[in-house]
């Protein structure tokens, strides 16, 4: 039964269900279709998921990006509404392919970012969060397992945001999903 009180969330992450209409969602899909993925290599390892990068990419030296095209311009204007931010303070845009089956492992986003704005497109899928502990301090805890503190689901056409403290002192992760899923995710530099 959900709660009267919506989910228990770290302080910062808000969460917008129906954030967009189907027609929107509709529109976005069909754009979506004509972006050139690329494969996601993180720390040698291939990534299941397919990205393409706008403005700003994690390795800016690395990856070639284009500048936001005209179809993403009106959810981000949309985006900046939610956030409380000006439009041209979303610096990069991302957009995540994810098949079936694929995850996102346990990550705090690259810390040249500030606030993370996400739309999910075509399916929901649950997003885990816990306390970030550096990885000198998780050596030192000898490699014991550590849990979810939070949990959400990310419904199809929902919208999140992740700023302060959900930002800065947590870590999150997307389980594998079930069906084809795309996120569009804007994020403003520090």
């Amino acid at each position: 039964m959900p709660s009267l009180f919506g989910p228990d969330l770290p302080d910062g992450f808000v969460y917008r269900p129906d954030f967009i209409s189907s027609d929107e969602e509709s529109q976005l899909i069909e754009n979506i279709r004509q972006v050139e993925f690329s494969a996601f290599e993180m720390r040698g390892v291939v990534a299941r998921r397919r990205v393409a990068f706008f403005g700003s990419s994690y390795d800016a030296g690395r990856i070639k990006t284009l500048p936001l095209p005209a179809f993403l311009l009106p959810l981000r204007q949309r985006a900046a509404a939610f956030s409380g931010v000006a439009p041209d303070a979303f610096a990069m845009a991302l957009i995540n392919e994810y098949p079936s089956g694929a995850p996102i492992g346990w990550h705090r986003d690259a810390p040249q970012y500030d606030i993370v704005f996400g739309v999910s497109l075509l399916s929901a899928c649950r997003m885990m969060l816990r306390p970030y502990v550096s990885p000198s301090a998780q050596r030192a805890a000898e490699g014991r397992r550590r849990k979810p503190t939070h949990e959400i689901t990310l419904a199809r056409r929902s919208a999140y945001l992740i700023a302060g403290e959900s930002r800065s002192a947590y870590e999150h992760h997307i389980p594998a999903v079930a069906e084809l899923r795309y996120s569009i995710t804007f994020r403003t530099l520090r």
